[in-house]
């Protein structure tokens, strides 16, 4: 068990059943009483986001996660299928936890994997992916004055809104915590 004091973004914990991650921590001590501790967090199994507030001293179950660097192999439309780089093993994860990442997963990306007693929890990007953009509007020529943007399709299917001078066939590096254009690769 641990203090609610202690709970800062990327903790984990169980509280009911559920295994929840703390995405956002404010810590708020009024002039009298005791202090109040308000997080954000996301259900790691069902995905879903909740706000919860504890009270100074309350205490929740601490629980102890497992950490495996993973390559990307490919996706067979329900699953995304990985393997392990010490064991070899290949772990599926369902679609529907991916979700937000889906777009940022192209073949041979190493990526890290939080296991909860063999169960795939979560999953962590690198800061930033090297896609292949697929489809682009042309640029209209003269229009450079301003820093005008456009919208191009990458080989995933994500989106991404990058300068005019981007063309199909060029590969781009896209950060994966803002999906913002970063640079050409």
């Amino acid at each position: 068990m641990i203090d609610v004091n202690e709970l800062r973004k990327g903790v984990t914990f169980e509280q009911d059943g559920n295994l929840f991650k703390v995405t956002d921590y404010h810590h708020n001590k009024p002039g009298r009483g005791s202090a109040t501790i308000r997080i954000k967090a996301r259900n790691l199994r069902t995905g879903a986001n909740i706000e919860k507030t504890f009270n100074s001293g309350d205490r929740v179950q601490d629980i102890r996660l497992d950490y495996h660097n993973v390559q990307f192999l490919y996706s067979d439309g329900e699953f995304y299928h990985f393997m392990d780089n010490e064991t070899f093993e290949q772990p599926a994860i369902d679609a529907k936890m991916l979700k937000d990442i889906v777009g940022y997963l192209v073949e041979g990306l190493d990526v890290k994997i939080t296991f909860y007693e063999g169960e795939p929890l979560d999953i962590e990007l690198p800061t930033s992916v090297d896609l292949k953009v697929v489809e682009a509007a042309t640029a209209v020529r003269g229009d450079t004055a301003t820093g005008v943007t456009k919208k191009v399709k990458c080989e995933t299917g994500l989106e991404v809104q990058v300068p005019n001078f981007v063309e199909a066939g060029n590969v781009i590096r896209v950060d994966t915590r803002t999906g913002a254009y970063l640079t050409r690769a």
